[in-house]
């Protein structure tokens, strides 16, 4: 098989720009697609809250609920601050579009690296989080986890290269299977606790030992910022507006909408229920006892069939969510490149009438960082979060001044929606970098300007080269046009492009052959058709052909 079959076989037949259409994606199938990050969130929000407040002792593992309801809370003010969005952007709204409108482009460029960084933290994390739900049920597999995190990166790629609808169609039955379990698992939890006795889970006699001297504000803020991961996708839908089938705003607000219910359900479920399940998770008793969602269901479930299908589902729900920044990476890069921002490559299309370079580049990068933390959630966790708070700040403050420009019928109220919004995860914003500093997030708070300088130097390298074009200013004169004619073979192709070499007005032709075995015979048929036409020899079998051909 070429080349080109091999590629055909594993990404599809080659898709004609004319059936970009049939590639949108309908409600049912943009919910799995675009909220798998924010719902896939929930399975491990929850447990990054346990393990900071866990530093403490179990005394201080009841903060779980109240710090839950604030994240449920700040989750609510984003979705409806993003709605005005959608709804002022029905052409897509994303943060860098919003930011530099409004703001400047060196805001834009802010939100949009902070993104590119969130994106491929949200791969690395995902998949990391899904191989975890797998070695969680089966520990003898802890050893392979880092090539099992390859190995679904590699498998997401594929899927995304072969086009959008192709892996929301493959992605949409893991994801409400994911929804349909954990409500399961939510209804029976609380069915078994209405009597009175709720079923304990495996760890609850687990004696905790303080490893710091009692409950303080910076560690219930730095347990508010490990669960306000619940947060993250939440801004997909509100970039990927393109990707609907009409009416774009409208299906986009309400996709929306019915992420947001579901994910907050469910985040509020499943730490209720770890309360009532007096569920304890350190560090050190992960790999012993499981995740926290790991323990609920067991403890729900009683071990049966049910606790297995949410590892399955868990499991899944994870490595797919890596799929909602496989749809706004290459989009977002592809918005970039036309504003010059970045290399224009990255707004080609391939063949699937995808973004590949994006997508390509997105499971690199997403690759890497699995590789240098180990496949380890924890330590990639701490990286994450600050990135997916610049963009909300930025985009939010950005539609402030956008109503306040346009003045649209009620734009006072959708003043006061993003100016809170903006607000509030502003101030998350200073609580997460500051919290978590320390702990890894310095990394993407030193990354993130060092992406903007570069895209502002490739934008006035853009920009130079452009100008240069536009002063140049070129004197026509009439020349010889001198054509080198490279030949491989004395055939039937050689002919029709001698043939066409000597249509090109006023031509200076020279044939050349580089010097391979067979040249002699080359030669020797050379002369007996083409006698007018002199085929020089380049000599040199130990250099390339195009160095040889340089050289003459």
């Amino acid at each position: 098989m070429t080349l080109n079959q091999i590629k055909s076989f594993v990404l599809g037949r080659r898709l004609a720009t004319h059936e970009a259409e049939h590639q949108l994606l309908s409600k049912r199938l943009a919910l799995p697609i675009f909220a798998s990050d924010p719902l896939s969130s929930v399975a491990y929000a929850t447990e990054e809250m346990m393990l900071v407040l866990a530093l403490a002792g179990v005394g201080a593992l009841w903060l779980v609920t109240p710090i839950s309801g604030a994240v449920a809370a700040l989750l609510a003010i984003v979705i409806i601050s993003y709605r005005q969005t959608i709804r002022a952007y029905p052409d897509g709204g994303g943060a860098f579009i919003v930011s530099s409108e409004n703001l400047g482009l060196g805001a834009g460029a802010v939100a949009a690296s902070a993104l590119l960084v969130d994106y491929t933290l949200t791969v690395a994390v995902s998949v990391a989080a899904g191989v975890a739900a797998i070695t969680s049920a089966l520990p003898d597999l802890l050893d392979f986890r880092v090539g099992m995190a390859l190995a679904f990166v590699l498998m997401i790629t594929v899927a995304n290269l072969r086009g959008a609808k192709e892996a929301s169609s493959l992605f949409a039955i893991p994801t409400y299977l994911f929804v349909v379990t954990v409500m399961v698992m939510l209804a029976t939890g609380f069915i078994e606790c209405a009597d009175g006795v709720c079923p304990q889970a495996e760890s609850a006699g687990l004696d905790i030992e303080p490893e710091v001297a009692g409950i303080t504000l910076f560690l219930v803020l730095r347990a508010f910022a490990s669960g306000s991961t619940a947060l993250t996708g939440v801004e997909a839908i509100a970039n990927g507006v393109q990707a609907f089938r009409e009416p774009k705003a409208r299906n986009a607000a309400l996709t929306l909408t019915a992420m947001g219910a579901i994910a907050i359900t469910m985040f509020l479920g499943i730490s209720t229920l770890a309360r009532l399940f007096n569920v304890r998770v350190t560090e050190e008793t992960l790999d012993t006892y499981g995740t926290v969602i790991s323990q609920i269901g067991r403890a729900a479930f009683h071990g049966g069939v049910g606790f297995w299908l949410l590892q399955v589902f868990t499991a899944g729900i994870l490595i797919l969510a890596a799929n909602t920044a496989y749809q706004d990476f290459p989009r977002l890069s592809a918005i970039l490149a036309d504003h010059r921002l970045l290399p224009r490559q990255f707004r080609n299309r391939g063949d699937r009438l995808v973004f590949s370079n994006g997508v390509v580049l997105l499971a690199l990068l997403a690759s890497l960082l699995i590789i240098v933390f180990d496949a380890e959630v924890t330590r990639l966790i701490q990286l994450y979060v600050v990135g997916v708070f610049t963009s909300f700040t930025l985009s939010q403050a950005g539609m402030v001044i956008h109503w306040t420009k346009t003045r649209e019928p009620g734009w006072q109220r959708s003043v006061v929606l993003n100016a809170v919004g903006s607000v509030t995860t502003g101030i998350v914003l200073v609580v997460v970098s500051l919290v978590k500093f320390t702990h890894g997030a310095w990394i993407v708070i030193l990354a993130i300007p060092i992406i903007v300088a570069m895209m502002m130097a490739m934008r006035r390298h853009y920009l130079a080269v452009a100008a240069q074009l536009r002063a140049i200013s070129v004197e026509v004169e009439s020349k010889r046009n001198h054509v080198i004619l490279l030949v491989n073979h004395a055939d039937e192709a050689t002919d029709r492009a001698l043939s066409y070499a000597l249509m090109i007005p006023s031509v200076s032709l020279e044939c050349v052959h580089a010097e391979e075995a067979g040249s002699d015979d080359v030669l020797y048929s050379w002369r007996g058709m083409h006698a007018d036409h002199p085929l020089t020899l380049l000599e040199g079998e130990d250099r390339s052909i195009a160095d040889r051909v340089v050289e003459h």
